[in-house]
């Protein structure tokens, strides 16, 4: 089944994020990574140790976003940063993305999002988190607190399967998921969801039927990464002793495999990122080299233009 083509923001073949920050907030927003000093259930020994095994934080955030600094100082220095790389962004939302960013009772979270918002230039907060750190008080709240600011949650789903859930030692089950999303969505908060394509045991066709079910969730975007192999992981050994066990993708493969999948998801959907990008003195195994994310982005727009599809072309409502 063939649709046409909707009309995306910016004139793109699909409906960018940055399309819907424009739409939505009237201008382009920047996200500043804050480091509250959090940490996560399965890392405290609440539901486990050690954390997701392909999971090391410090690959994954700015040098200037630690825990050390006051949240106002991450801010500013944010800021600064940004201010040179992305010159048309009006206004700004700290981004608290570092381990679970709703673990911990709500007076605390209360104290360090409030600490970010009261920065002039800073219109709301980002919330990366995990489906089971959530709770009613705390939607409750955030419910509220979106009235008068711009509050976006966005939980790391990473992928619908049990079976990888568990090897990946997530904590939860992905009806802890749904059940997040849904109440979320039931308060009118703006939501958005995490997934990896390539962690182990997963077949590519498994992969893309996670499009059918992402169309059923209640989220305004979508964030998706290549797996990376990070040094001194879990999975670094897993994927030294197992590489028969995750697929691994040229990045042509990657691109044409995520405009399949682009083409089965609803055009509604926002697309936040579609693929991951960590520093090379993390990572232990670089197939694609170092490309940087803009890089990428270009050609996948040019692959997009080169198949003549778009976001929602096969899309089955």
């Amino acid at each position: 089944m063939k649709n046409s083509k909707p009309q995306f923001s910016d004139e793109r073949r699909y409906n960018s994020f940055v399309g819907f920050s424009r739409e939505k907030y009237g201008t382009r927003l920047q996200k500043i990574v804050v480091d509250a000093g959090f940490s996560c259930p399965n890392r405290d020994g609440s539901v486990g140790i050690g954390g997701c095994t392909y999971c090391d934080n410090d690959a994954f955030h700015p040098s200037y976003s630690t825990p050390n600094k006051p949240i106002i100082q991450q801010i500013e220095e944010g800021i600064t940063f940004h201010k040179k790389r992305y010159r048309r962004a009006a206004g700004y939302l700290a981004y608290f993305q570092p381990y679970s960013n709703t673990y911990a009772p709500l007076e605390i979270l209360q104290k360090r999002y409030m600490d970010a918002l009261s920065h002039p230039e800073v219109r709301g907060i980002v919330l990366g988190t995990r489906p089971d750190c959530i709770d009613e008080e705390k939607l409750n709240w955030l419910a509220e607190l979106a009235k008068e600011k711009i509050v976006i949650i966005e939980y790391g789903v990473e992928t619908i399967y049990d079976k990888t859930l568990k090897r990946i030692n997530r904590g939860h089950d992905y009806a802890t998921t749904i059940s997040a999303i849904e109440k979320t969505a039931q308060r009118g908060i703006d939501q958005g969801a995490h997934f990896i394509f390539g962690l182990p045991g997963e077949s590519k066709e498994e992969m893309m039927s996670m499009a059918a079910e992402i169309n059923k969730m209640a989220v305004n975007s979508v964030k998706f990464h290549q797996l990376q192999i990070v040094k001194g992981t879990y999975m670094e050994r897993e994927f030294a002793e197992r590489p028969e066990d995750f697929v691994q993708f040229t990045m042509e493969e990657y691109i044409d495999f995520f405009i399949d999948f682009l083409e089965l998801l609803k055009p509604e959907l926002h697309i936040e990122r579609f693929a991951g990008e960590v520093p090379p003195r993390f990572l232990n195994h670089m197939p694609w080299g170092t490309i940087r994310y803009t890089e990428l982005l270009r050609l996948m727009e040019i692959r997009l233009s080169e198949r003549d599809t778009w976001q929602s072309r096969r899309y089955n409502p």
